[in-house]
């Protein structure tokens, strides 16, 4: 029943979760990240928040490209990424769409 884990299932676990956790290409730049350091509210600030404190640590941030395409690519809707917000994202992607 509840908790109970069926060692007898057919399917191993990996293909039941339908690759949510399937490694996603080179991410070491993620352990030299500054944000990886500080307060994740910052990077994730309320409606109408401010998000100075955290474009301040993505500007010193050098993995800050690596950043900004890993949100980009992954259609990443939600905090400062790589120095953007996702309005900013959108704006940028956009803008680079058109000129290709």
């Amino acid at each position: 029943m509840w908790g109970i884990a069926d060692d007898s299932a057919d399917e191993p676990l990996s293909e039941l979760l339908w690759g949510l956790f399937a490694p996603d290409g080179d991410i070491s730049w993620q352990h030299k990240a500054l944000c990886s350091q500080t307060d994740p509210e910052a990077f994730f600030p309320e409606k109408g928040g401010s998000t100075r404190d955290a474009k301040r640590v993505c500007s010193q941030c050098e993995v800050r490209e690596q950043c900004l395409k890993w949100a980009i690519d992954h259609d990443e809707r939600f905090g400062i990424w790589g120095g953007m917000s996702e309005r900013e994202r959108r704006r940028y992607k956009k803008m680079h769409k058109e000129q290709a």
